[in-house]
């Protein structure tokens, strides 16, 4: 059974949730931990060979040292790249954060040390008319790791995020700065906000560096205490 379980989101869309959660995920095979990751819903899948498939997906199905099948890494797929609920609308299929939390929950069970759940968007994108991606983590009472997209307006994105995290009451782990831009100004006064207004651990600045591995990525993060 997971010891324990993270949920990542962030402050956008397009934030690099996926490249810090492969690079979180290498942190912990390295430290001979074993991982599982799932994104329960995924807009903006391609037909393969193999169906229906998102990259960021099957980024987390390689990234991670369980086993564990496409579709179990990705329930619920959906063609159009916006909001799930858009998506989802458009394919005639209804989402609940009871079905998408039971996928999550499914692998909890497993012989793992740590369950790795990808959120889509941010903490309030809509599922339906009634509950939003937030109501995930809620239901499985699971700690949360913010992935900040280091841009113009990122602070004010990140302390309204993680006031909403704690708000819902759940455990904001700890934060992640990606930057998003090379040449953003005033980046390292950005930073030091951040670090000043949010109490919670920075687990690390990812830096701009284009294309990066898992392995780069898990250089410049940590785990959560």
């Amino acid at each position: 059974m997971a010891k324990r379980t993270f949920f990542i989101t962030g402050t956008d869309t397009d934030v690099g949730k996926t490249v810090v959660a492969t690079g979180l995920i290498e942190t912990a095979n390295q430290a001979a931990l074993s991982t599982a990751a799932i994104k329960p819903v995924a807009a903006g899948c391609e037909l393969t060979e193999s169906g229906m498939q998102n990259t960021d997906a099957l980024l987390l199905q390689a990234a991670a040292s369980y086993s564990l099948s496409y579709q179990q890494v990705n329930p619920i797929t959906l063609k159009l790249a916006v909001a799930p609920h858009i998506a989802a609308a458009q394919e005639g299929k209804t989402l609940s954060a009871s079905r998408l939390s039971g996928f999550c929950r499914g692998l909890t069970l497993l012989p793992i040390d740590i369950l790795f759940i990808e959120g889509a968007g941010g903490w309030r994108v809509p599922l339906n008319n009634r509950e939003t991606l937030a109501d995930i983590p809620k239901q499985l009472n699971s700690e949360v790791i913010l992935i900040v997209g280091l841009t113009l307006g990122c602070i004010n994105h990140a302390l309204l995020t993680a006031q909403a995290i704690r708000d819902d009451g759940l455990r904001l782990a700890g934060w992640v700065g990606n930057i998003l831009y090379p040449d953003m100004p005033c980046l390292d006064e950005n930073i030091d906000t951040l670090k000043r207004l949010i109490p919670e651990s920075c687990l690390g600045v990812v830096p701009w560096l284009g294309d990066m591995s898992p392995k780069q990525v898990a250089s410049y993060v940590s785990l959560p205490n």
